[in-house]
């Protein structure tokens, strides 16, 4: 199904001319001072030019040590809405260099940014979750989003929010939950990204799957997933897309170390898919699949079960992965053991 796509180009009325660099040095010091110009066409053309030279790794450094990025951040609540395009794609493109990220976290951009995301503009939210989500994928930048305190907004956005952003925002979710999921467990984020785990779109279902994992590798988050998401998980385990079942199986496998979560994946009929998992060779959902079988294992009734299924466990003692063959051989040894 095709859907619309948010378009970057600029209004037909705005002159797309870039304003004339500098030569060397002085190029960067006058585009500076041309965006605290007080005429508008000034300060758009400049925003065009440094788009341009940010590129280079090398400009975005010496811009930080003129204090652009101070420039910028006043920009992003100007009331044309150009400008505040032009400056979050600048941002944006920042965040693709590694010095960029670093000065972005030092100049506190994070909360600056956060006033954008009820923009009326889409391209303006869209480059803000762009940077977001790059951001996250660095330890500060994860900690930065979760100490402005955006994570609760992040997941009332899934809400209502444009499906080309929704996957920018799970994107940075699964990123910042990893390390702290409680702001989110408190906004009801379990239930929203239940829902989204029926979604039409692949990549909205399988990111969704990846920032319920991380959830659940925290002890809270194991609780809201055994309560609320394992028959959805299940239903995943089966999906066609391979990257789908292999996050749904991580989170399974995390929520089956509850005795809830194990009651609850049993009786939702996970035994099947998971063994077949298990079985396909090279498969991405291999590891994980073992791991749930054997927390499934410690129930008579599935210990039961998988005593007629330890040839697919043999067959996973071949697999060249030793993570694999340590795994198959807890499975085996959990899935044989007798009580006398």
């Amino acid at each position: 199904m095709a859907h619309a796509r948010i378009s970057a180009n600029l209004p037909p009325n705005i002159d797309p001319t870039k304003a004339p660099v500098a030569f060397g040095r002085r190029a960067l010091p006058k585009l500076n001072e041309e965006l605290q110009s007080p005429e508008l066409l000034t300060q758009q053309r400049a925003l065009m030019a440094l788009c341009d030279l940010v590129h280079d790794p090398q400009n975005v450094y010496e811009a930080l040590e003129l204090g652009v990025l101070d420039n910028l951040k006043t920009l992003l609540v100007h009331q044309d809405s150009t400008v505040r395009q032009k400056t979050t794609e600048i941002l944006h493109i920042i965040t693709m260099h590694n010095v960029g990220r670093h000065g972005l976290i030092q100049n506190r951009v994070i909360s600056a940014l956060a006033e954008l995301l009820d923009d009326p503009v889409d391209i303006c939210r869209k480059n803000a979750h762009l940077v977001f989500e790059y951001m996250s994928k660095l330890t500060e930048g994860a900690v930065g989003i979760l100490h402005a305190g955006l994570i609760p907004l992040l997941v009332s956005k899934l809400k209502n929010e444009l499906e080309e952003i929704q996957e920018l925002i799970l994107g940075t979710l699964s990123n910042c939950l990893r390390m702290e999921a409680s702001e989110a467990l408190a906004a009801d984020a379990v239930t929203v990204l239940k829902e989204k785990l029926t979604h039409t779109s692949v990549a909205t279902k399988s990111k969704a799957a990846w920032v319920l994992l991380e959830i659940s590798t925290h002890p809270e988050g194991k609780n809201e997933v055994c309560e609320e998401v394992i028959p959805v998980l299940v239903s995943l385990l089966e999906d066609a897309d391979p990257e789908i079942q292999a996050s749904a199986t991580g989170a399974l496998m995390f929520a089956t170390i509850k005795p809830q979560g194990r009651f609850s994946a049993l009786g939702a009929g996970a035994i099947p898919p998971l063994l077949k998992l298990a079985a396909e060779e090279g498969g991405k959902a291999r590891l994980s699949a073992i791991k749930a079988l054997t927390m499934l294992a410690e129930l008579p009734k599935g210990r039961e079960t998988l005593l007629n299924h330890l040839d697919t466990f043999q067959q996973c003692l071949k697999d060249p992965s030793k993570a694999v063959k340590r795994a198959a051989k807890t499975a085996i040894s959990v899935i044989q053991w007798k009580p006398y």
